[in-house]
């Protein structure tokens, strides 16, 4: 891993601490998420290639935190961490804001209460009550997960990241750091119907591509094996779970209205 990779790693961790000592429920998100998350299966990390031959696995640095402590959230990173607020953010305050690294070394990217992509998932927005509490540095593996699955048009490098998380990870029906709670991701799904699609076809995507890895020699045999034992435990929480009646009705539309939220990318 390059120096900068770890460097980001090691800034994202001590904010992480220093929110904390702040009483600041700050949590990590994405791919540097999945990363700290899954130290076991850094060398499974490295050999996916997760951003093709750049070098680098990590461009910038991911955060949600809960809306009702946005002062402290600019406390840590204006005062302490002398980070630059962008000013485009102050025009997304209510749900984003983002900073440059005061070196101009990386961005920081701290979404409040939710994740509003191709689909949404929300955290709460109190200390103490919502789903940001159930883990740390990041958010629990279950958001992790679902934070991939909502993607429409997912990359590669999405697919991968979910690869080690299953990997490393137990699928079970129960909150436990180190457990990806299926129950929680089938309750969320079931009651969307576009997201429910988007994530069946994600896991269909998963299973395809870590069988090429496996023919490419990238993972093993028994790794394959593990990841299609993951989701066919989570495709059967899916199923099971009873649907709601806003899922049902939207199902009878299926495709033939889009299902999806659309993304408006801005380079960064």
């Amino acid at each position: 891993m390059s120096g900068e990779d770890q460097r980001i790693i090691d800034d994202a961790i001590k904010i992480a601490n220093a929110a904390q000592s702040r009483s600041l429920v700050l949590r990590i998100i994405g791919a540097l998420a999945v990363r700290i998350h899954s130290t076991n299966s850094a060398d499974l990390f490295m050999r996916l290639g997760r951003l093709g031959n750049t070098g680098r696995f990590f461009s910038d640095a991911d955060f949600v935190v809960y809306s009702k402590q946005r002062g402290k959230l600019r406390g840590l990173f204006e005062d302490e961490f002398r980070f630059r607020i962008e000013g485009y953010s102050m025009l997304q305050a209510k749900d984003r804001m983002i900073y440059s690294h005061p070196d101009g070394i990386y961005k920081v990217d701290v979404f409040l209460d939710r994740l509003a992509f191709s689909h949404e998932i929300c955290f709460g927005s109190d200390p103490g009550k919502g789903r940001l509490d159930l883990d740390f540095p990041t958010i629990s593996l279950a958001d992790l997960l679902l934070e991939k699955l909502q993607i429409h048009q997912i990359t590669e490098k999405d697919v991968k990241d979910m690869i080690v998380l299953l990997h490393e990870h137990r699928m079970g029906s129960e909150q436990d750091r180190e457990t990806i709670d299926a129950k929680h991701i089938a309750l969320t799904l079931a009651n969307d119907w576009g997201f429910w699609y988007d994530a069946s076809m994600n896991l269909d995507k998963v299973l395809t591509l870590a069988a090429d890895y496996q023919a490419e020699k990238l993972i093993s045999r028994e790794v394959l094996i593990g990841i299609q034992d993951k989701i066919a435990e989570l495709k059967r929480h899916l199923d099971e779970e009873p649907k709601s009646p806003s899922w049902l009705s939207r199902a009878k539309i299926g495709t033939q209205k889009q299902w999806w939220k659309d993304v408006e990318e801005r380079s960064r």
